[in-house]
């Protein structure tokens, strides 16, 4: 959103500065200051939005990491549960077979 906003600013003031450039050498000061202003304005939106996308990204992953631990851990119960059952079973048979 903070680019979105800057980059009209940026539009208008670089003609603005372009004709300024023309003018004194106080005025082609005052100038080159605004310009090195924008510049800096511009990488620092840049910068932001840089950071929000890796943020994003970040998180992302983060989620899938969790996702995937989760289900690890819902095949690791059922399988705990499987064995369990599977022992009764065998247990039950055993002792069924002895009577």
């Amino acid at each position: 959103m903070r680019i979105a906003v800057r980059l009209p600013v940026l539009m208008l003031a670089l003609p603005m500065a372009i004709g300024l450039a023309a003018c004194s050498p106080k005025a082609q000061n005052e100038t080159a200051e605004a310009a090195d202003a924008i510049t800096a304005d511009a990488n620092a939106a840049m910068s932001e939005a840089a950071e929000d996308v890796d943020a994003a990204g970040d998180r992302a992953l983060g989620g899938v990491d969790n996702a995937v631990d989760a289900v690890g851990n819902t095949i690791d119960d059922a399988t705990e549960k499987g064995k369990e059952k599977a022992s009764q079973s065998l247990r039950n048979a055993s002792n069924a077979i002895d009577r």
